[in-house]
């Protein structure tokens, strides 16, 4: 897992104490800075031409999956609508104090004639893992700005597929697995299949990954699909399924009421305490059929 996780020396107290190496999960900042190419566009090299970048956001995460995080936070917040709006994403060389690089600034560079669609403001500076940048005033803002309205998505999910989901996001959580410290997000398709799992310390970035992954791969918006989050509802994550079009999104804890009147007002189907045999529905109930009436 690299540099997801580190193995430290813990002391575990109760009944017995005991010292013993345990796996800790990494964070580290992560700077998204984006640039925008002059209208003549990448030079034939392939190269890209190096135009000053501005600094959207510094978010503290877990390593890995920057690229897909600095795409699907683009997306999330309105600044760019999708990965076409993208010529390329890298790494920039920044040092830690040993010298070494530490892969904590990716820098976007927008594809020839392509600008961000509203300014940076200063919620969208700094994010910190434990509350996502909403990017929106106000839900009146966030609803008049949706560029993908789920509300006429006519996704069906029956209950034991949504319950199937989440046990397949759950066993492909390998990081939550060695450290107990991570949230994840996957992409459920119409058939069951669980397209993408990822992780992270803050719920909000585990959310961007899987939007930015779809970004990368074509599948904006999320027309059909199911997005689970490993996390309770609140209206930071109803904000990204219903800019990405997710017509469904499916939580394992509680819904807040801005994430349910968000759901209400976007059309998004939104569940919460997903366990199975079992889940709350907050929104939308249409989308989701159970074999148990009672349930």
């Amino acid at each position: 897992m690299g540099r997801m996780t580190q193995r430290l020396k813990v002391h575990r107290i109760g009944d017995r104490s005991v010292s013993r190496i345990e796996s800790v999960a990494v964070e580290e900042p992560l700077e998204i800075r984006v640039a925008a190419l002059p209208d003549r566009g990448v030079p034939a090299g392939g190269n890209p031409l190096r135009p000053a970048s501005t600094t959207v956001t510094t978010t503290m995460r877990l390593p890995g999956d920057d690229f897909d995080l600095a795409l699907g936070h683009l997306v999330a917040e309105g600044l760019i609508g999708g990965g076409d709006d993208v010529a390329t994403m890298m790494h920039c060389t920044d040092t830690g104090p040993d010298g070494s690089p530490t892969f904590n600034v990716v820098e976007v560079t927008l594809a020839a004639g392509v600008a961000l669609r509203r300014p940076i403001t200063e919620r969208t500076e700094v994010a910190m893992s434990a509350c996502g940048v909403c990017g929106s005033t106000s839900v009146d803002d966030l609803i008049a700005a949706l560029p993908h309205s789920p509300a006429d998505d006519e996704a069906a999910f029956g209950l034991e597929a949504i319950h199937a989901g989440m046990a397949a996001m759950r066993s492909r959580q390998r990081v939550f697995e060695a450290t107990g410290g991570v949230h994840a997000a996957a992409l459920l398709a119409p058939d069951g299949e669980v397209l993408v799992v990822r992780e992270d310390i803050g719920r909000h970035n585990a959310v961007d990954k899987v939007i930015g992954w779809a970004a990368r791969e074509g599948r904006l918006p999320l027309r059909g699909h199911a997005l689970l989050v490993s996390s309770r509802a609140g209206f930071e994550i109803a904000q990204k399924a219903a800019v990405a079009g997710a017509p469904v999104l499916a939580c394992v804890s509680a819904a807040t009421t801005l994430a349910i009147e968000v759901a209400e007002r976007s059309g998004v189907t939104l569940l919460g305490f997903v366990r199975d045999p079992r889940a709350t529905l907050y929104a939308h109930p249409r989308r989701i059929s159970a074999t148990d009436p009672g349930l």
